[in-house]
């Protein structure tokens, strides 16, 4: 604990000298803005740092200076700089992360700032992720649906039907096909629930869940019914009843799964569409996998995501020119690139149609057919969701998961502890 802590302290002290260090205005006048980035694979950092100098090259009286972030820990780190007045002036972020600075007043209101041709690019669909009350706190610029990673020999060699975007597995199917690839040691699938909360709600919207539902006062409740229960319950049950899943990655991040599913000890694995990138470079010479689209319920192939966002510090004494540094890195070729570099989807629809995100190699084309069918995640605009979600959710499906608490004990978990979190953010 003594070393979690001092890490985190240090990586605090680090982010706020950054921020703080070499920014603000020269005496000649020219504008300093500080980016926070959180790219961390090696091809995006080279990407967005490459589109800083570019744009510093062009922009010599607006110099952006780029700042390395962390997603780990991000929103702790983000509001000590809030409160101590050191905020970057561009924040990279995810949308499930704005809604307490957004409400909090950190983030400046971007409706007017945005360029016309930015705004009109983004479906409204991705921009509901970044809007609470009556503002807009971020621009929405990559996404990833969950997808399933398969092994092609497994596949093929049990003769079951390979599901495509038109035509997936629903979710009784894809408990099937789980027992019928599984036995003699083997799984039908991994699924790596480290956090599961996040997994188990996006993918529920394609079952009818939606858990948090808003009255007319605003307040949000939280009501476990039954649309929500249909992937718990498969999941659940393919690790307890049918052991066609392992037991021992529930507590596993993405990663870790990736050797069990190189040795063929699992067919499949559900992960985010980025973890493609890890595959290619991981996977022995010779292994054959493919990109499959997940289950869907009676919602069709919709799911809940969370997109990366971009935005603008409301004490920021440069919104103008931040705005305008976030329209040049989201023009359409620039959003190409950026999706590359992350293995991504961008949100931009031009940006979507470009060829390099429609070829079948790495499951490209699987990936953009499932975006028009990406939603907002439903705790996307939940005041207290980090809270209920730690400390909450996160154990409860734990629990769930690995066969110590039924279904009924868990829904009286979300709702009656989590509803207890979410008013004191409602009061």
């Amino acid at each position: 604990m003594r070393t979690r802590t001092t890490t985190l302290l240090l990586t605090l002290v680090l982010l706020l000298a950054a921020c703080s260090g070499g920014g603000g205005d020269t005496d000649d006048g020219r504008i300093t803005l500080r980016f926070l980035s959180l790219a961390w694979q090696e091809e995006s950092v080279r990407v967005n740092k490459e589109l800083v100098r570019e744009w510093n090259a062009a922009h010599p009286d607006v110099r952006v200076e780029y700042v390395q972030g962390s997603w780990d820990s991000v929103h702790d780190q983000l509001l000590t700089s809030f409160e101590g007045g050191e905020a970057p002036d561009v924040i990279h972020d995810a949308s499930d992360d704005l809604a307490d600075f957004a409400y909090g007043g950190y983030l400046a209101d971007l409706g007017t700032l945005l360029p016309e041709r930015l705004k009109s690019d983004i479906p409204r669909r991705s921009w509901e992720t970044v809007t609470f009350g009556d503002g807009v706190y971020g621009v929405p610029f990559l996404q990833e649906p969950r997808v399933l990673i398969a092994n092609t020999a497994l596949l093929e060699k049990s003769g079951v039907r390979v599901p495509t975007p038109a035509h997936p597995w629903s979710w009784p199917e894809f408990r099937q096909v789980t027992e019928r690839l599984s036995g003699d040691g083997k799984y039908g699938v991994a699924w790596p629930l480290k956090d599961p909360v996040s997994a188990t709600l996006n993918l529920s919207l394609s079952t009818g869940g939606q858990l948090f539902h808003r009255g007319d006062d605003g307040r949000v409740t939280v009501r476990f019914e039954a649309g929500d229960q249909v992937v718990p319950r498969t999941i659940h049950e393919q690790v307890g009843r049918d052991r066609s899943a392992s037991p021992t990655t529930l507590g596993s991040g993405g990663s870790d799964t990736l050797p069990g599913f190189f040795a063929g000890k699992y067919a499949m694995v559900p992960l985010g569409f980025s973890y493609r990138q890890q595959i290619v470079q991981q996977a022995p010479e010779g292994f054959a996998w493919q990109v499959l689209p997940a289950p869907a319920g009676a919602g069709g192939p919709a799911q809940g995501v969370s997109p990366q966002t971009l935005s603008v510090a409301e004490d920021s004494p440069h919104k103008k020119e931040a705005a305008e540094f976030i329209g040049f890195l989201l023009q359409p070729d620039n959003m190409v690139r950026l999706a590359l570099g992350d293995w991504m989807l961008p949100t931009g629809t031009r940006a979507l149609a470009d060829p390099a995100l429609r070829t079948p190699e790495h499951g490209w084309a699987t990936g953009t057919a499932l975006a028009a069918h990406l939603r907002s995640a439903p705790a996307q605009s939940v005041r207290g969701y980090p809270e209920w979600k730690d400390k909450v959710a996160t154990p409860a499906l734990q629990e769930y998961y690995s066969g110590a608490i039924g279904m009924d004990e868990l829904r009286e978990r979300l709702e009656e502890d989590g509803n207890l979190v979410l008013a004191r953010y409602q009061r």
